[in-house]
């Protein structure tokens, strides 16, 4: 059974996705241990709320350097909504710009919505090839709650990574997977059985 580590940084749906990757199959830790975190066989990062408040603890735990080490060393991340924009170089709330993790290419930045915040099931549309959401069907629902996204993936296209869109507004990376590195704007733990099936998905790269 594979060891999943949920990364404790103060910010996150922790119990929620601890429970739904312990029912997906592995053998699952909620820490702010950073040792286990670096040592185990895959990592979540959640988040929730605003991307500084997000980065600032991340820092706060120095937790950046072992997230970018795993990936570095080809060792599988998962990124959760908006553990999912810290990856990012950059996220912009209000005016203000924070730096992000800079792991993959680009930035975050309010969706050009009449409606926001972007809560409940939408639809997204995976290109072949896609790990993450192999096996489930087109027009597959999950669970989105956010207000900002990455709306222009053309560095991530050209940085290799495979990219998830779905639309609110305009399209938006849904998800992305770029060797070890996965990540996930909706959630997973709230999406029922696709969001389970995309767990198993994901485990089974460990």
């Amino acid at each position: 059974m594979a060891r999943v580590v949920v990364l404790d940084y103060g910010s996150g749906n922790l119990r929620s996705a601890e429970r739904a990757v312990a029912r997906a199959g592995a053998d699952v830790t909620v820490t702010d241990d950073l040792a286990a975190a670096a040592s185990a066989d895959g990592l979540v990062v959640p988040g929730v709320g605003a991307f500084a408040a997000c980065m600032a603890g991340i820092e706060a735990l120095g937790a950046g350097p072992v997230i970018a080490d795993r990936v570095a060393a080809g060792r599988p991340v998962l990124g959760i909504c908006v553990g999912m924009q810290i990856l990012f170089g950059h996220g912009e709330e209000h005016g203000v710009v924070t730096k992000g993790l800079g792991l993959l290419p680009g930035g975050v930045t309010r969706l050009p919505a009449r409606r926001l915040p972007h809560m409940g099931w939408n639809t997204v549309r995976p290109p072949a090839g896609s790990t993450l959401f192999a096996g489930l069907p087109a027009g597959t629902r999950f669970y989105f709650v956010h207000s900002y996204g990455v709306t222009d993936p053309a560095a991530l296209v050209e940085s290799g990574a495979t990219v998830t869109t779905a639309h609110h507004g305009a399209d938006f990376v849904a998800a992305v997977e770029r060797g070890p590195l996965s990540a996930a704007q909706f959630h997973p733990e709230k999406s029922a059985d696709a969001g389970a099936a995309l767990l198993r998905n994901w485990l089974g790269t460990l």
